[in-house]
């Protein structure tokens, strides 16, 4: 079986995972979030609309916890060999007289760590464990704060993911003209992203494209519809590519037209902040130290922005490529690391528009921050 990464580094991440719960007190471990589990032990495969988890001890190894119809996928991409896979019965399934988690409790003891603030993880998941007398803590990033530092080979993935992202941009800019319905685009944009680039095939992204245009550019998180693009609006694109679950976000905006002084403005002052906070974005820094190279340039415009803007990517599942720990804000501290990687994403939501030119980098050994994609920053204008 060919497994995305080496043994090797499986067993260097379970390490690092069971260092950090020793330092929690723990003596088990119960992971939900379907990107640490993949991590963790390389399973791949869309069953989080089930219960399922991955078990942690300190003297065994892992084993994946699923449906019992998943444990075949499991035992096909996880690095545990047999018996590393173990499921629940199918009465277990969407039903309110039992649920997976009776079964599930069986397996675990000790002081039990868990995701409580996860996309996966219930409250009535959490209530039948409680129930059944487990000693539940609360563990909700432990694995995440694990993935912080991207090894070499997670930085491959990366780049290939980033020749993806640079492909659909170019594609959904090239194809945006006035009258194309924006659903036409979007279709066009999902076939540049599976397809990949240079042999290598995409993944699905854990977002799907947000390509809101005119006024509803003001709000980042829309989607498309089936209307037509038109003359004298911006349009913001924000997608990424992604490659056996590694994400590269990229973000640009398309106008259709001559784009106001306001704009122009802002545009202007959006690639100062990118530049500056790219050069903050060093090995030893904060993160509240690229927050403030970008603020520092957006104030002289009289741009005051609240948001946060950058967050840590790598390998993630629906519904968010993000990693949810390190966060570009004032208040963060953490200390930037060799191969830590994010999406610095400084998105502008003004009153009637919006525009968004954002950088995925990687933390490099010494300097400024690298930029996973190479295009030109700025609005992409189309007279």
């Amino acid at each position: 079986m060919e497994y995305a990464f080496d043994i090797g580094e499986y067993h260097a991440r379970l390490m690092q995972v069971r260092t950090a719960m020793a330092k929690a007190n723990l003596d088990c471990l119960l992971i939900t979030d379907p990107s640490n589990m993949g991590w963790l032990t390389g399973y791949d495969g869309w069953s989080f609309y089930v219960h399922q988890g991955v078990i942690v001890t300190h003297d065994a190894d892992p084993i994946w916890w699923g449906r019992l119809q998943d444990v075949a996928g499991a035992m096909r991409t996880t690095w545990m060999g047999d018996g590393g896979a173990v499921g629940y019965d199918e009465h277990y399934i969407q039903t309110s007289t039992r649920h997976p988690m009776e079964d599930l409790a069986s397996r675990l003891s000790g002081r039990v760590g868990v995701e409580m603030d996860n996309y996966y993880f219930s409250a009535k998941a959490y209530a039948v464990l409680e129930t059944a007398g487990l000693e539940l803590v609360d563990a909700t990033s432990l694995v995440n704060w694990c993935r912080a530092v991207k090894s070499d080979a997670e930085i491959a993935f990366m780049r290939k993911a980033a020749r993806i992202s640079e492909a659909v941009v170019d594609g959904m800019a090239q194809r945006i003209v006035p009258g194309i319905p924006k659903n036409e685009v979007v279709a066009e944009a999902y076939r540049d992203a599976i397809r990949g680039v240079d042999g290598d095939w995409g993944d699905y992204p854990a977002i799907v494209p947000l390509v809101p245009s005119g006024a509803d550019a003001a709000a980042p998180h829309l989607t498309w519809n089936g209307d037509p693009f038109r003359s004298g609006e911006a349009t913001t694109l924000e997608i990424a590519g992604c490659y056996r679950r590694y994400h590269v976000p990229l973000c640009r905006s398309v106008f259709l037209g001559h784009p106001p002084d306001e704009m122009k403005r802002a545009e202007a002052a959006v690639i100062e902040g990118l530049e500056a906070g790219i050069d903050a974005a060093r090995a030893g820094n904060q993160a509240r130290d690229v927050a403030a190279a970008l603020n520092g340039a957006l104030k002289k415009v009289g741009i005051e922005r609240t948001a946060r803007c950058g967050y840590p990517i790598g390998l993630s599942y629906p519904p968010d490529w993000g990693e949810r720990t390190i966060s570009f804000r004032a208040e963060d501290d953490t200390v930037l690391e060799p191969n830590m990687t994010f999406h610095f994403m400084p998105g502008l939501w003004m009153d009637g528009w919006g525009l968004a030119i954002t950088e995925s980098i990687r933390i490099t050994e010494s300097g400024p921050a690298e930029c996973f994609c190479d295009r030109p920053r700025g609005m992409i204008v189309k007279n």
